[in-house]
């Protein structure tokens, strides 16, 4: 064992407590790494060689302990690196990626290992197991074969080194991102170079630069200080050099042009998976990649999206030919510009519904929006929220809370990390950080991270949201209540452990629906300074506004998909087409804005390149599909109805990954999903 090490103190399955993030240091994490893989890989082999009758108790069962033990190292590592970003642990990091990738290809393709797993499911009292423990066995046998345990040895040693480079190039995609979005900021003194902009975002700005010591405000790349800007600034001449800066990040284009350029690792990255695939003779990535999914073949999923573009592309002209019209009509605009977008678009809102996001900032207060989504949870699940004091994390803004039943266990605890900071990942994420797991009679309690990006507490305010912000969170707690609320005790399908890709945004977007009803609402809002609930006048005006623009944006995520699934499935990338010239036959088919030509989007697509939606963003809008009809049945019954409640969490949450999607779908809606309520949702229904 080497010297103490907080990582290791961690590490053991059944240890009790939770990561000692005050402890761990970026000398931590490669002895860490040398000792765990070292010792999870003879414990392995003593497993394999103990005996040839293999069985859940003493092979897989032990396996999971040996997953969860590297896991528990990893996990904070990794997590650390995404929201306290440093030069040493972005070293140490580094270097531990391709480690894990090479671990992980290994145990894919260990032959042995796959014999045994066959050896268990070939047992005379296998069906004795658990329906959790089969599925388990079930998805580790598919794994083996995606992972290239049935290669011949050269194949496979190059399959384990693709997976080795993928692992390090998603990682230096993610970098570029970070670096080229803290690399620009844009200081202004003037005040008339931030007509327009609204009392919240100007002391944003203004924190922001005292902060740094300097005079007036400060903008940045990332999400609260872009979107503000965009939206409200009056400089025309100020917004282009916005969106310049931020549609070129990490790319050929722009004011750090070259600089943290993503071009070529992208098509690395996209010729790697390509030759991964054909490896294990799939015709493409997308193909490969779709064996784990709902959807079974790249021609389901590309009519899935292009039945849809169909019904949604007319709605997006409309909306934009109306925005077009408004500009040229209201303020003399001849000609609209990828930065006149979100400024003309915020105008015509107020024209047409006297309403503006900004109008219902002060009725979403942090104090009122966590507490009231709590007590959305408690009339739904019947389930208690409350917070943790002196519980060790990674910044002073860090909370923590912990889930009860009305019996009283603890079914979850989780850290909430809500601000935007320098050093941070963009976005909003949920992530594990314990899986359920019963051991010796005890169960583990499951641990989840959410991650947010959203504007901090101001002049002594508490924290405000746009509306937007609030729905981001509730997505984001859905993923954390399906991590957390689990009755499954087996580590591989417990949680989101184990769920398609394509259904695993069904309980995050499901969440969101409770950000629109009045009842939930009332829960949700009160003025930050009076405590007035939402007004009944600014409510309506809200929902009116709901689908406002709706085709556009419907489009834009459909745009993004179709890039998507044509990326990992018809494009050469050593052929002459380049991913931009992709890109833009993809427009050219959904999309009604075209931006302009330096317009560099690819380059900071995290989700395809760096996150784990490869060949997969098309799942936001299937499993939308799925969210917006099992929504439709508390329509029918009542949005607090806890009957439909316990049915979604005893259906859905707690069943993890142990049968099929649909199956679990169909025992909660009582028929397979329609695609009618997402289209109504929508405003598209028609």
């Amino acid at each position: 064992m080497p010297l103490p090490n907080p990582l290791l103190d961690f590490a053991e399955p059944g240890r009790a407590g939770l990561p000692p993030f005050a402890a761990i240091r970026p000398e931590h994490i490669a002895p860490a790494l040398d000792y765990i893989l070292a010792d999870n890989r003879k414990r392995r082999d003593a497993l394999l060689a103990a005996t040839r009758d293999y069985s859940w108790d003493n092979l897989a069962g032990p396996m999971e302990d040996l997953q969860e033990r590297l896991q528990r190292v990893w996990g904070p590592v990794s997590h650390l690196n995404a929201v306290v970003n440093s030069e040493p642990l972005r070293a140490a990091y580094n270097a531990g990626v391709p480690r894990i990738a090479e671990y992980s290809a290994e145990i894919a393709q260990d032959e042995r290992l796959y014999a045994a797993y066959k050896a268990i499911a070939a047992r005379a009292d296998y069906a004795s197991l658990s329906p959790a423990q089969k599925k388990i066995i079930e998805n580790t046998l598919r794994d083996f074969r995606l992972g290239g345990a049935e290669l011949p040895p050269d194949r496979k040693a190059r399959f384990k080194e693709i997976q080795k480079e993928l692992s390090t190039l998603a990682a230096g995609y993610s970098e570029n991102v970070l670096d080229a979005t803290q690399a620009w900021e844009l200081v202004l003194t003037d005040s008339a170079d931030v007509a327009g902009l609204p009392p919240s975002a100007l002391a944003m700005a203004r924190q922001t630069a005292e902060r740094e010591g300097k005079k007036g405000w400060k903008f940045t790349l990332e999400a609260p200080s872009y979107i503000a800007f965009m939206t409200y600034a009056d400089r025309r001449e100020l917004r282009q050099r916005m969106y310049e800066a931020f549609v070129t990040r990490a790319s050929d284009q722009g004011p750090n042009a070259g600089r943290f350029d993503n071009g070529e690792l992208m098509v690395r990255i996209v010729k790697l998976r390509k030759e991964a695939a054909a490896l294990l003779d799939y015709e493409n990535y997308a193909q490969y990649a779709l064996q784990t999914r709902m959807a079974k073949t790249v021609p389901q999923v590309l009519d899935f999206l292009h039945d849809l573009a169909a019904k949604a592309r007319p709605a997006a002209r409309r909306d934009l030919e109306m925005l077009k019209d408004y500009a040229r009509a209201e303020h003399n605009v001849e000609r609209l510009e990828a930065w006149d977008l979100a400024y003309y678009s915020e105008k015509l809102r107020q024209s047409r519904y006297a309403f503006s996001q900004e109008e219902l900032r002060p009725y979403f207060p942090e104090t009122r929006v966590v507490p009231g989504m709590f007590e959305v949870v408690k009339r739904l699940y019947g389930l208690d929220i409350r917070p943790v004091q002196g519980v060790e994390t990674w910044h002073p803004d860090v909370r923590f809370y912990e889930i009860r039943d009305d019996a009283g266990e603890v079914r979850g605890r989780f850290y909430v990390d809500l601000y935007a900071r320098p050093n941070k990942r963009g976005g909003a994420w949920m992530d594990d950080c314990l899986s359920r797991r019963r051991r010796n009679g005890d169960v583990q309690v499951p641990v989840a991270y959410l991650t947010c990006n959203f504007s901090s507490p101001v002049d002594g305010r508490p924290a405000l949201f746009t509306h937007e912000e609030v729905n981001t969170l509730f997505h984001e707690f859905g993923h954390g209540l399906h991590h957390m609320l689990t009755r499954v005790d087996y580590l591989g399908v417990a949680g989101i452990n184990g769920v398609a890709w394509d259904a695993v945004e069904l309980p995050s977007q499901f969440m969101e629906n409770w950000c629109w009803e009045r009842e939930s609402l009332d829960l949700i809002s009160g003025h930050y300074e009076t405590g007035e609930k939402l007004p009944e006048a600014l409510y309506r005006k809200m929902h009116a506004a709901r689908n406002f623009q709706s085709g556009m944006q419907f489009v834009r995520q459909l745009e993004f998909a179709l890039f998507d699934m044509r990326l990992h499935s018809d494009y050469d990338p050593d052929g002459s087409k380049s991913v931009q010239q992709l890109l833009d036959e993809v427009r050219e088919e959904v999309a009604v804005v075209v931006p302009p030509a330096f317009n560099r989007f690819q380059n900071s697509f995290s989700h395809i390149f760096a996150g784990g939606y490869a060949a997969g963003y098309y799942s936001y809008k299937w499993a939308e599909v799925l969210s917006a009809d099992a929504f439709s049945k508390f329509e029918e019954r009542g949005v607090f109805d806890s009957g439909t409640g316990r049915e979604f969490l005893q259906h859905i949450l707690e069943q993890g990954g142990t049968r099929e999607p649909m199956e679990l779908f169909v025992a909660f809606r009582g028929r397979e999903p329609s695609i009618e309520p997402l289209l109504r949702h929508s405003g598209l229904a028609a």
